[in-house]
């Protein structure tokens, strides 16, 4: 009986991992899928939610957003910006929110948001930036990019959804 019931106790545990119900954790209470960034450089990326699962690789831009996907225990379940699923310990993710240039080349930031608005910069993809907000219904978010603050195109980025309001 007792073995049944710690089988039962396991099976309940690896079901609430698929579960995209709301949430509590440390690094968010919200529901999945969710952003979130980097708290730190140098943060092992593993191949399930434990220290005994190997590491994958290592992300090392502070600040890089990813998208909490499922979770498990103190574990988070990430997607990158290149598709790359992995899970790393909660604690060395932040809600704070960032995104990541995305598009090759050089990136044009922007006075105001719109295309046709002074370009302040340029930025190069792999660059990570604050975001300040992104307005209701607009293709535009407004970055933070260390002493630089301008728009740049939701399309161009990853760390915020299409329709997202920040």
């Amino acid at each position: 009986m007792k073995a049944f019931l710690s089988a039962f106790v396991i099976l309940l545990a690896l079901t609430n991992i698929s579960s995209a119900a709301q949430t509590t954790t440390g690094d968010e209470q919200t529901s999945l899928p969710r952003m979130v960034s980097l708290r730190s450089d140098n943060v092992y990326a593993r191949s399930g939610p434990g220290t005994k699962y190997p590491k994958e690789w290592i992300y090392n831009q502070k600040g890089a957003p990813l998208e909490v996907i499922n979770e498990f225990d103190v574990w988070r379940q990430v997607r990158d910006w290149e598709g790359s699923t992995s899970w790393i310990r909660q604690n060395l993710l932040t809600g704070k929110r960032f995104i990541k240039i995305i598009t090759p080349g050089e990136n044009n930031i922007y006075a105001k948001p719109n295309t046709d608005a002074k370009v302040i910069a340029k930025v190069e993809d792999g660059v990570v930036g604050e975001i300040k907000k992104c307005p209701k219904k607009s293709e535009f978010c407004l970055i933070k990019f260390e002493t630089i603050e301008g728009w740049v195109l939701k399309k161009n980025v990853f760390g915020v959804y299409e329709n997202e309001v920040i």
